[in-house]
């Protein structure tokens, strides 16, 4: 009887690993964006040098340069046209390249 549960407790621990990972990508689908929610808060340190020092920090987002930069498009949708606008410049300034070429 051994040998025949092995199956049933194979299948318990792909379930748990498949909630496990589907949670891990809900989790990350919040943090970019792409699923309403807040992604969790960090909390800010005190001096610029703490707040480079902090767990997480990178780059510029660690330092708190200007807050009245426009900030950018927050919706998964505004950055993908925006994208998409982008390309549509490049395509267009290189087909008016092109056209002199010939």
């Amino acid at each position: 009887m051994g040998s025949r549960e092995g199956g049933w407790i194979g299948l318990v621990v792909m379930l748990v690993g498949l909630v496990i990972v589907a949670f891990l990508a809900k989790e990350a689908l919040k943090q970019y964006g792409v699923l309403p929610g807040k992604p969790p808060i960090a909390e800010k340190a005190a001096t610029p040098g703490e707040r480079a020092r902090a767990a997480g920090a990178m780059g510029v987002d660690a330092l708190d340069l200007d807050s009245s930069a426009p900030q950018a498009p927050s919706g998964a949708l505004d950055r993908a046209r925006g994208v998409e606008d982008m390309l549509q410049r490049q395509a267009d300034e290189r087909a008016k390249r092109m056209d002199g070429v010939k």
